[in-house]
């Protein structure tokens, strides 16, 4: 607590309840908007985000986009140790799933490293708030439906480094990347999105 209040951490949010990365992030962004915030970062916590492009992404709010997406793979990015299976799964399979769903090109879906405006979060044809986000869902959803909704959208080159050696994940390698690319693929054609 000494070591965030001398960053000048403002609030530290903890899931008590069940849930994952979607319920995480829904906790998040409702937090940020009731506190009045007109945008949001998000950034991973594992220390593979070049955080030297925060500034670039901050920009990109200020010159009215309302979704920007980091990624390695566009020129200025850099991609260093990424898993050959991991790049080739991002790169052949994620990214032209949900660039076709959204109607907009993006090189580099799975990246955490993003921003979101407050119009977009808060807009009526989103509805991110819902709990069938739990997983992986809303990181999908969000990337798909800015474009779609008519929104300003940007991809922007950031920096991402993996470790030397083992690979530090989450997703089990068969299940987990069967269920990644299920939730891909719903996303994709819009099993998410509102009914009304």
């Amino acid at each position: 607590p000494a070591f965030l209040k001398q960053q000048n951490v403002r609030a530290v949010l903890t899931l008590v309840d069940k849930g994952r990365q979607g319920t995480q992030l829904r906790m998040a962004f409702a937090y940020a908007l009731r506190q009045g915030y007109d945008g949001i970062l998000q950034i991973d916590g594992n220390n593979k985000d070049g955080f030297e492009a925060i500034p670039e992404f901050i920009k990109g709010l200020q010159e009215g986009y309302d979704y920007v997406q980091g990624s390695r793979f566009i020129k200025g990015g850099v991609a260093t140790n990424t898993p050959w299976a991991r790049w080739f799964g991002v790169r052949f399979l994620a990214s032209p799933i949900l660039s076709i769903g959204s109607g907009f090109w993006y090189t580099d879906v799975t990246n955490g490293f993003r921003a979101y405006s407050r119009k977009y979060l808060l807009h009526p044809g989103l509805q991110p708030f819902r709990n069938i986000f739990v997983k992986y869902e809303l990181t999908f959803y969000l990337t798909m439906r800015a474009h779609q909704l008519g929104l300003r959208t940007n991809e922007i080159p950031v920096r991402r480094v993996y470790p030397q050696g083992k690979v530090p994940t989450k997703i089990s390698p068969f299940r987990g990347n069967f269920n990644f690319l299920i939730t891909l693929m719903k996303v994709g054609i819009g099993a998410y999105n509102p009914k009304s």
